[in-house]
């Protein structure tokens, strides 16, 4: 054979070789992604196309049309995504002979095992999402080593144990979410070398122990929210680093001392969760300074003080929640200048003097509860001026004055609770035609006149209370046949009169109390008083 020949038959030989061993890669895949399908519980047969061929000799690489498989251009997949299939069993580990993996998405599923520690292997990751099943044990250490790592999704699990103290090392996340699971210890201070993470979410554990200052060390961070924890101590001065930060939820734990003044220079913050803490002190007048402000809670807490004037400077200000503290003096007349105020609460504090005459009128408020403070003057006129109101609370305080005539026509209104006021005048027509009203407590008074012939025209409303009051006349003819009146109170009033002889037609009605009234009752024929 000549040397010429001989080169080009090794030439041939070889080239066949190589090749054949590329495509053995592609096909250990094949038998992987089978071997990965063995262990689930398909239900609804969604991998139903997750089978070997027919054909003996594999040519290709079929696993790349398979649902939820994606393959690169050398045939290796490189995505495997099966969410949203009510899928269940166990992840096998042979999930790690997927090396060039780079997506793994297998969420919203009925996952109840635990996770295979065969993860660490796929260090080609990027994107692992796991969340939305009911994974239990520990969530498996060493994907720090995956370099390209950049977004761990494990939310809404069962998972237990402390969080994995490695992923300090995957250097390129942007995203860490272990939310709603039974997590527990301290915050791994590792997570400090995390300078590339925008999102982290840890909330909904039993983590326990002080927030680390070494997270205000992460200047990229977007997103914190860590509440329903058992975290103890103070917020870290250091978080007032977080220049970047537009979102801070620590709500629901054991937080204490005050609301660091530092959190002012973070001018980007559109959301503060605190709710629900042990913080004392006052409320940092700079925090009016942060003009992007939607969304502020610091109800449930032992803050005391006055209410910082400077927050009606909050332009965008959305929702205002200071409800369960220790609060005195007036609410501030610059509240009632926020143009977009849709919730304001203030309950259960010791507020005094009058709510601002202009509340509403220029803000679409949806929601005002000031009960259970110390209040008075005038109910401001103009508080569904937006047609948005829904809920008025104002019981235990002492507004004086009449009910507002705008709330005659406010179409959006739920529930109107005012007892136990000084409110004096009498009911406005219109409130029974509103087409939502359900609540209607207007007892404990100095409310004069009768109901209003249109209550009895509701087909809304379940709850009617105008007890201890000084009304008189009679009751709408009707008033007890409201197809959904579940409970209707009237006693100590001035009412007189027949009562209406309706009972039979209440089937919805289950406390009535017209005690104390000049009623006749008609009884086999005859009239006898209440």
């Amino acid at each position: 054979m000549s040397t010429l020949l001989m080169f080009l038959y090794c030439y041939i030989g070889l080239s066949l070789i190589f090749a054949e061993g590329a495509q053995t890669v592609p096909n250990d895949e094949l038998s992987t992604l089978l071997s990965i399908k063995a262990g689930l519980v398909d239900p609804t047969d969604g991998l139903k196309d997750w089978k070997m061929p027919r054909s003996a000799a594999v040519e290709g690489s079929p696993q790349c049309n398979w649902t939820g498989v994606l393959c690169n251009s050398r045939g290796l997949v490189q995505k495997l995504d099966i969410s949203n299939m009510n899928i269940s069993g166990r992840v096998s580990d042979h999930i790690q002979g997927l090396t060039s993996l780079f997506v793994l998405n297998i969420s919203c599923n009925a996952f109840a095992t635990s996770l295979p520690k065969s993860l660490s292997n796929l260090t080609s990751l990027s994107i692992i999402d796991v969340s939305d099943n009911y994974f239990v044990g520990e969530f498996p250490t060493g994907l720090g080593r995956a370099s390209g790592l950049t977004s761990v999704n494990a939310s809404s699990n069962n998972f237990s144990g402390f969080l994995p103290e490695d992923l300090g090392n995957a250097t390129s996340l942007e995203s860490l979410d272990f939310r709603g699971s039974y997590f527990e210890g301290s915050v791994p201070t590792s997570y400090k070398n995390l300078q590339k993470l925008k999102f982290l979410g840890l909330s909904g554990n039993n983590l326990t122990g002080n927030l680390p200052r070494e997270l205000g060390q992460l200047a990229s961070l977007e997103t914190i929210i860590l509440g329903y924890n058992e975290f103890v101590g103070e917020i870290p001065a250091e978080f007032g680093n977080l220049t970047n930060l537009q979102y801070l939820d620590l709500a629901v734990g054991s937080l204490s001392g005050q609301i660091p003044p530092a959190l002012v220079r973070l001018r980007k913050l559109t959301t503060v969760y605190l709710y629900k803490n042990n913080f004392t002190g006052k409320i940092p007048p700079e925090i009016g300074s942060i003009s992007s402000l939607v969304y502020l809670d610091l109800s449930d807490n032992q803050i005391s003080g006055e209410i910082p004037a400077e927050l009606g400077a909050l332009t965008n200000l959305q929702l205002l929640n200071l409800m369960c503290n220790r609060l005195t003096g007036s609410v501030p007349t610059k509240l009632g200048d926020l143009i977009k105020l849709a919730t304001l609460e203030l309950w259960k504090n010791s507020l005094t003097g009058p709510l601002p005459m202009n509340l509403g009128k220029n803000s679409p408020l949806q929601w005002l509860d000031v009960s259970s403070n110390s209040l008075s003057g005038d109910i401001p006129p103009g508080l569904c001026d937006s047609g948005n109101l829904t809920k008025l609370i104002l019981f235990n305080n002492s507004f004086s004055g009449s009910i507002p005539l705008g709330l005659s026509t406010c179409m959006s209104l739920v529930r109107v609770r005012m007892q136990n006021n000084l409110i004096s005048g009498t009911i406005p027509v219109g409130l029974g035609t509103l087409p939502s009203l359900q609540r209607l407590e207007l007892a404990k008074n100095n409310l004069t006149g009768q109901i209003p012939q249109d209550i009895a025209l509701s087909t809304s409303l379940a709850f009617i209370d105008v007890s201890s009051n000084q009304i008189e006349s009679s009751l709408p003819s009707s008033i007890l046949s409201i197809p959904n009146l579940q409970t209707f109170m009237a006693s100590n009033n001035n009412l007189q009169g027949k009562l209406p002889d309706q009972f039979q037609d209440c089937p919805s009605l289950s406390v009535l109390d017209i005690s104390k009234q000049s009623f006749l009752w008609k009884h086999s024929g005859e009239y006898s008083f209440l």
